[in-house]
């Protein structure tokens, strides 16, 4: 029976399994992570307010035409095109001898970027211009701004879009064994060559990166909920008190009565 051999193989290799499944979550996490510090520098670096002229007016306009330029590049072009050229490519061209493990989490990480750039990007542009106007009347500096006014409320509307980045990684990394970064589906398929069973090796690898996505969502969810906080609230005394079920059956019944 197929069942018994999945067993089988999962009770056999599952070494290899294991291992696999460890390196892809350390380069999509790792990657997901800086990928997200590269993409949080360029949104905010690409909506600062242009100069009306002087040096600082084309040195911004040189600094977003090379950003725009690396968006496109990385946005338009597939990860498993740029695990190959990165890899190879310095290698040829710079005799630059990068490790798979490196050259993987460097790739995922400014793949990565280059998406997080345009939803920070997004997220700082969505933001009523009503509240720079009252940060900028109250005295405070563009920096200031963006620092304590405008970032808090990006970094929990893009939320949702890291945490799907994350899972895209997850699932992205498989690409890398082209470079021959032992991932996940590089150990898969050195199991299923081994013993010629290609269903029962990759139906484990499909469950395993089912597992690790399922998980990851509901963790991000959860931080989502926290991050919210309580839905309901009540006003006391100019303090805001959470409103409890049983505050909310005692209010009901005063209401009631009245």
């Amino acid at each position: 029976m197929e069942f018994e051999v999945i067993i089988k193989t999962l009770s056999k290799y599952w070494p290899m399994f294991l291992r696999g499944t460890g390196v892809t979550l350390l380069i999509s996490m790792i990657g997901t992570t800086i990928g997200f510090i590269i993409g949080l520098l360029i949104g905010i670096i690409r909506t600062v307010p242009m100069p009306e002229k002087g040096v600082k007016k084309y040195i911004l306009k040189i600094i977003n035409a090379f950003l725009s330029v690396y968006i496109e590049v990385f946005r338009g072009t597939p990860m498993i095109v740029q695990a190959m050229v990165i890899y190879y490519g310095s290698k040829q061209a710079f005799n630059i001898n990068m490790s798979p493990l490196f050259a993987g989490i460097f790739i995922v990480s400014i793949n990565t970027g280059a998406y997080m750039a345009e939803i920070v990007r997004g997220g700082i542009v969505s933001i009523d211009k009503g509240q720079f106007e009252a940060a900028y009347a109250l005295g405070m500096s563009h920096n200031q701004t963006m620092l304590n006014v405008v970032l808090p409320q990006v970094i929990r509307n893009i939320l949702p879009a890291t945490g799907n980045e994350f899972v895209i990684n997850i699932k992205d990394t498989s690409v890398l064994n082209v470079i021959s970064v032992t991932e996940l589906y590089f150990q898969t398929k050195s199991v299923a060559g081994i013993q010629y069973k290609y269903f029962e090796a990759f139906f484990i690898a499909s469950v395993i990166y089912f597992v690790m996505t399922f998980i990851v969502t509901r963790i991000l969810r959860y931080i989502e909920r926290k991050i919210d906080g309580p839905e309901n609230y009540i006003l006391y005394a100019n303090q805001m008190q959470v409103e409890t079920p049983e505050d909310a059956l005692r209010r009901q019944k005063l209401h009631d009565i009245h």
